[in-house]
């Protein structure tokens, strides 16, 4: 199957979850092992939230599918997932051996694409994905993530309500 239908396919097995999904949490705990089931080079898929009142701030690891992490609580000023969630913004790294601000999980870890969630346009956590290969994130995996965050994001705005 080629990557964009499968990328198509799997974005609306996403829409299903979110529309079916009783919480944001549930939500996420189905989302990471449907991404990692389904997308063949996600070989770790986890969310990380900003835990609340903590100072400074810290993101701590939630659902995930895949090798456990020694990488529970990261720091905002630390790593790819901290520069993303301090920056707001989807960061893209294909070859993570190449990036200083790298925390290795794994040894097969080549590449990482990592989500900032918003909640009322404030980053509360992000969706982090690693790959054992190299440049594995295209122009439509990174859409793909994004549309995961969103529904997240979403997600968490209803339930705060």
């Amino acid at each position: 199957m080629p990557v964009a239908d499968r990328v198509e396919e799997v974005r609306m097995q996403v829409n299903d979850l979110a529309k079916a999904a009783p919480t944001a949490r549930e939500l996420m705990q189905r989302m990471v092992k449907l991404l990692h089931e389904r997308m063949l080079k996600y070989n770790w898929v986890g969310f990380y939230m900003l835990e609340p009142g903590t100072q400074p701030p810290v993101l701590v690891l939630g659902a995930f599918e895949g090798a456990m992490t020694p990488h529970t609580r990261i720091p905002l000023n630390q790593g790819i997932c901290g520069a993303a969630a301090s920056s707001g913004q989807t960061v893209v790294v294909d070859d993570v051996s190449r990036d200083p601000r790298y925390l290795a999980c794994s040894l097969e870890t080549k590449s990482e694409i990592v989500v900032p969630i918003f909640v009322y346009g404030e980053v509360v956590g992000e969706l982090d994905i690693d790959s054992h290969f190299a440049a594995a994130f295209t122009r439509e995996h990174q859409e793909l993530v994004q549309h995961c965050a969103i529904l997240v994001g979403k997600k968490l705005e209803t339930s705060s309500r």
